[in-house]
C-alpha cells in the first residue's frame, strides 16, 4: 500500500478532535489527491478553505483545489 493509502486512516482517526482545524482538512486532501480520489480531495479542500484564516493559505489551497480540474 502507498504510504498516502496508510495515512489515510490516521487522519481520519484525529477528526473527532481536529475536525475544525483547516490543516486537518488540507491534510486529508492531499492524502486523498495522492490516492487519485480527487472528488473526495475537492471536497476536503473546499473544508479547508471554509476554515482557513491566512490569506498565503488560502491561496495555497485555491490552487491545489484548481490543479484537481
Amino acid at each position: 500500500m502507498a504510504r498516502s493509502g496508510r495515512g489515510l486512516p490516521l487522519i481520519d482517526a484525529l477528526k473527532d478532535e481536529l475536525v475544525d482545524y483547516h490543516l486537518w482538512h488540507a491534510a486529508r486532501a492531499d492524502l486523498l489527491r495522492r490516492l487519485g480520489r480527487t472528488k473526495e480531495a475537492a471536497t476536503a479542500y473546499r473544508a479547508a478553505l471554509a476554515r482557513v484564516g491566512s490569506e498565503p493559505e488560502r491561496r495555497f489551497l485555491e490552487r491545489r483545489l484548481a490543479a484537481l480540474n
